[in-house]
């Protein structure tokens, strides 16, 4: 069986989705692409003899030709494509976050829970990636005791210019959030940021350190800073009773050259996580495929994800700890 996938947003993240379609993922095929600039869904569907460009988002979803559809498209325009998904029956890998707000991510989950079927999953791609597999499976294995604390960083050489102190909470630091919840296993309790002062190359945005905590009483601390300049890095430690894991320099080569010792660095994300992004669209196809539960994030947990995010900004605001409870988990996402 091959099943036709439908492209919405041909930009970066479409045209890399498309890419990883066009080198084989079994079972599937890129079969249509959609975006507001047509020329620019052009070349993306080119790069798949057969696929076909689309006027609109809602013809894509629409057309029988499309069994499962990959939303690229802006924030704003999520939560309409996705509940566009629900109602035609078709499952829908959406990047994050679920939703541009809140209301709207319960909306999600109520259509999809009403449907009977769960067909959503969020593009939150590091759950795929090799070193957060590994750590995982060691925690849960038990002999590393229980989790302490986990300390994360998130740095991009550069961020857009429209990139504020908020979109670093709510857009960037939301891989940590849900990375995290994923390896303990726990939704989080509490929030706290603190805002340094900004760098001289990007006045217009500050780092943000914060720190979750679990009802359990683990601690996860988020540096993020977007304005690095050196490259993009991604680090991450598991501190845990009886010992630590860390994420290993990726990639995983020394290299010697022109005086300097050390490890060369991705400019950004696309190259840290490649793996990650082929094993999830893999994952996913397989479960449109064989109807199996999806293995990647659920809307439940898109919808934590922005929840998280929701009570950072409120602690920022507050310069104090903000507790939040993001409520239980219906039993249909069990």
């Amino acid at each position: 069986m091959t099943i036709g996938i439908g492209i919405i947003g041909a930009g970066i993240m479409g045209a890399d989705h498309a890419r990883i379609l066009q080198e084989g993922v079994a079972g599937a095929r890129l079969a249509g692409v959609q975006d507001a600039d047509p020329a620019r869904a052009e070349r993306v569907a080119a790069l798949t003899p057969g696929a076909q460009v689309f006027a609109t988002a809602a013809q894509l979803i629409a057309d029988p030709s499309i069994d499962a559809v990959l939303i690229a498209a802006p924030d704003e325009a999520h939560a309409q494509l996705t509940l566009a998904c629900i109602a035609h029956g078709k499952p829908v890998l959406c990047e994050k976050p679920l939703a541009a707000t809140l209301d709207d991510c319960r909306e999600i989950l109520k259509r999809e829970i009403a449907g009977g079927k769960r067909l959503v999953q969020v593009g939150y791609m590091r759950r795929f990636d090799p070193g957060y597999q590994a750590m995982k499976r060691g925690l849960d294995g038990g002999s590393f005791g229980e989790a302490l604390m986990m300390h994360c960083v998130h740095r991009n050489a550069v961020a857009p210019h429209y990139t504020t102190s908020d979109a670093v909470l709510t857009n960037s630091a939301v891989h940590e959030y849900d990375v995290a919840r994923y390896i303990l296993g726990e939704d989080f309790a509490a929030a706290t940021v603190i805002s340094p002062r900004p760098s001289r190359k990007a006045i217009n945005r500050q780092p943000q350190l914060i720190v979750l905590e679990t009802p359990s009483g683990a601690v996860v601390d988020i540096e993020c800073f977007m304005d690095c300049t050196y490259g993009y890095d991604v680090r991450a430690e598991l501190v845990c009773e009886n010992g630590t894991m860390a994420l290993a320099p990726n990639p995983p080569v020394a290299v010697r050259l022109d005086m300097r010792d050390g490890f060369g660095l991705n400019p950004d994300w696309r190259g840290r996580f490649v793996e990650a992004y082929r094993d999830q669209m893999r994952a996913w196809v397989n479960t449109v495929i064989t109807g199996q539960r999806s293995v990647g994030s659920s809307a439940w947990d898109g919808y934590v994800a922005s929840a998280t995010a929701e009570a950072c900004l409120e602690a920022r605001a507050a310069g104090a700890k903000v507790r939040f409870d993001v409520g239980k988990r219906p039993d249909f996402y069990a």
